[in-house]
């Protein structure tokens, strides 16, 4: 007896079905990897230490759940949903008390960068969590392709933004927790929005129930109205780049017109400009010069005024104040009588010829 290809399908839609619903319960397997995952981030955030924290994400298994969710949407079985939900709620749920447990034992009084950079999603985070939702429920399809799930862990990660909310939380630091939950809201919808697509333009039957479903329409309608926050912290980074590109750029060439324009950081041979740097964070912006100087005496108060003068005469209505941090340099060395001109490796420059009188009208 033949099997016919429609046989074939709903086999294997059968054995995907299964496979959720396993995903989908709440185990002891899920537990200790949950509890695994947490504590390897929290400790490698704490230690701000990147390695720790991808080794966290490897281990974390809410994807799984995640996945499944999106799956019982376009299947309309919302049993198993909630069943799936209530899972991945629970993780959390244990997540966030071990962070806020080894927050309150650890008490740093601040947080690295590893910390930090969690508390300010934006359009990027979101794009980042659709494509891998799509990328992961592809892999779940295709089985050939099941080794991408190890990087889509690491590309978005669910456990370390929800371990910062503990670490933050127990240090009292709201705003900053709000902006991590905002960061863990952000990869949940997108996962499983770009899973349920992935889904229902890789299988046909699902194709239909995608805008049919209401839990389906909830949650594109959900991830369109992360936009507004996330879209103003992207604009405000963008933003802030170009602010600090400007800066860079005026920078070089405040340090260009001193080498080239002025006789005291430019052409004074017993001043050596090192470099200069701008602390933008003051008002007016405060320019600290670096030179090593063979006498001590010099740059003098009286020249650094006059540069400074020049400085924002080129650079008005933005007003800057200079400090001049010198390095007095001793030149030691005996006196040698010079080499015959003969002997010269590069003879000086010839000097340029004086103008001719022009002849005086009688």
């Amino acid at each position: 007896m033949s099997t016919t290809p429609a046989t074939l399908d709903e086999a294997r839609l059968d054995a995907l079905r299964q496979e959720f619903e396993h995903e989908a319960s709440f185990s002891l397997v899920f537990v200790v990897l949950t509890v695994g995952a947490t504590l390897i981030a929290t400790l490698g955030l704490l230690a701000n230490s990147p390695g720790v924290v991808i080794g966290a994400m490897v281990v974390a298994p809410w994807i799984l759940p995640l996945q499944a969710m999106a799956f019982e949407i376009l299947r309309g079985r919302l049993p198993m949903f909630l069943r799936a939900l209530r899972t991945l709620l629970l993780g959390v749920v244990i997540c966030v008390l071990l962070a806020i447990g080894v927050g309150h034992l650890v008490a740093f009084p601040s947080f690295g960068s590893e910390v930090m950079n969690r508390t300010s999603p934006n359009l990027l985070d979101l794009g980042v969590a659709l494509v891998a939702g799509a990328v992961a429920m592809f892999a779940k399809l295709r089985k050939d392709a099941i080794s991408a799930l190890a990087g889509l862990a690491i590309a978005v990660a669910l456990v370390p933004p929800m371990c910062v909310v503990g670490i933050l939380l127990a240090s009292s630091y709201w705003v900053q927790a709000y902006g991590a939950l905002l960061l863990f809201t952000t990869n949940l919808l997108g996962i499983m929005v770009g899973a349920m697509a992935a889904l229902a333009a890789l299988e046909r039957v699902y194709r239909r129930r995608l805008f049919r479903s209401r839990l389906g329409l909830t949650s594109v309608v959900l991830t369109a109205l992360l936009v507004i926050p996330l879209g103003t912290s992207f604009f405000r980074m963008v933003n802030r780049a170009h602010q600090e590109t400007k800066a860079q750029q005026l920078e070089a060439v405040i340090e260009q017109q001193l080498r080239g324009s002025t006789i005291t950081l430019g052409g004074d041979p017993a001043i050596d400009l090192v470099g200069i740097s701008i602390d933008w964070q003051k008002n007016p912006p405060l320019i600290r010069a670096r030179v090593r100087v063979t006498d001590p005496a010099l740059p003098t108060p009286k020249q650094v005024a006059a540069v400074q003068a020049f400085i924002n005469q080129n650079q008005a209505p933005l007003r800057f104040r200079l400090v001049v941090q010198r390095t007095a340099v001793d030149l030691i060395g005996p006196e040698t009588a010079p080499n015959p001109p003969e002997l010269e490796m590069l003879p000086p420059p010839p000097l340029p010829p004086l103008p001719e009188e022009e002849p005086k009208e009688e």
